[in-house]
C-alpha cells in the first residue's frame, strides 16, 4: 500500500507538469510572453503523455481555452480528463486538476529588445488524489518569460517556481529555452531544453528536449506536436498532439 501511495504521488506530480507546462506553450513545455490577440480565441483539443518508471500518465484528451480580454493580457483555462497507467498495472481515468491563469506582457519587442510577460497558473485541486489523477492541493506557478524574434527564427524561454499551497516537498524550478524556424505559410519546426529542479527529497532534477512543430492548415485550423525525453532523468518518452482552432474579429 505504500509503495503504491508513492507511484500515485508521482503520477499526479507528473499529471500536474504536462498540463500546466506543457500546454503553457503549446507544443512545447517551455512558454512565450505573447498572449493571443485581442478579443481573439485559441481553442486545444489535444492529448500528452509521459511515460517513466512510475508508468503512464497524461490526458485523455483536455480541452484548453486562451482569450485575449485585453491589450497584451490573455485569459487562460485548461479542462483535462486525466489519466493514469502505473508499474504494478493499475488504470484509473478521470477528471483532473483543472488549471486557470492569466498572461500579461509588459515590455513589447523592439530591434534591441525581448519581448518581456508573466504567466501565474493555479492548479485547482478538481482530480481525485487517491486515484493519482490531482494533487489534492492547490499549487501555483510563477514564471517569467522571454521572445525575441528574426526574419523567420524566433526564440524564447526562461522559468520559474511552481509552489503547493500545502505541502513544500512537492515545489520545484523549471527552466526552458525553445528555437523555432517557419519553413513557410504552412510550416513550423522547432525544438527545445528544460530542466526540472524539485525540492522534494524522494525526486531527481532532469534535463530533457523536445522537438516538434506546427502544421497552419489554414488560418483557423491548426496542428501542434512534439515527442521528446530526458537526456538525465528518468522520463523514456514525451509526447504532445493538439488540434488547434483560432478565431477572432478581423
Amino acid at each position: 500500500m505504500v509503495r503504491q501511495a508513492n507511484l500515485l504521488s508521482r503520477i499526479a506530480a507528473v499529471i500536474l507538469i504536462l498540463p500546466a507546462l506543457a500546454l503553457a506553450g503549446p507544443p512545447f513545455i517551455t512558454d512565450d510572453p505573447e498572449p493571443v490577440d485581442l478579443r481573439h480565441w485559441e481553442i486545444y483539443v489535444a492529448t500528452n503523455f509521459e511515460h517513466d518508471p512510475t508508468g503512464l500518465s497524461g490526458t485523455l484528451p483536455h480541452l484548453e481555452v486562451n482569450y485575449g480580454a485585453v491589450k497584451n493580457m490573455q485569459l487562460h483555462l485548461i479542462l483535462p480528463a486525466a489519466y493514469a497507467r502505473l508499474s504494478d498495472g493499475t488504470r484509473n481515468f478521470g477528471y483532473g486538476d483543472t488549471e486557470a491563469g492569466v498572461k500579461y506582457k509588459f515590455v513589447d519587442q523592439s530591434t534591441g529588445r525581448p519581448s518581456i510577460g508573466v504567466f501565474p497558473l493555479i492548479e485547482i485541486p478538481t482530480g481525485n488524489e487517491d486515484r493519482g489523477l490531482g494533487s489534492g492541493h492547490l499549487q501555483v506557478f510563477l514564471p517569467l518569460w522571454i521572445q525575441k524574434d528574426w526574419n523567420n527564427w524566433t526564440t524564447y524561454g526562461g522559468g520559474g517556481y511552481f509552489f503547493d499551497t500545502q505541502d513544500r516537498s512537492a515545489n520545484y524550478w523549471i527552466f526552458g529555452w525553445e528555437g523555432q524556424r517557419n519553413l513557410g505559410e504552412h510550416l513550423t519546426l522547432g525544438g527545445e531544453l528544460f530542466a526540472i529542479e524539485p525540492d522534494a527529497t524522494d525526486l531527481r532534477s532532469s534535463l530533457n528536449f523536445n522537438i516538434g512543430g506546427q502544421i497552419n492548415v489554414n488560418d483557423k485550423n491548426h496542428i501542434l506536436f512534439s515527442s521528446g525525453r530526458s537526456i538525465k532523468g528518468d522520463t523514456d518518452f514525451l509526447f504532445y498532439l493538439a488540434y488547434q482552432w483560432t478565431f477572432g474579429p478581423k
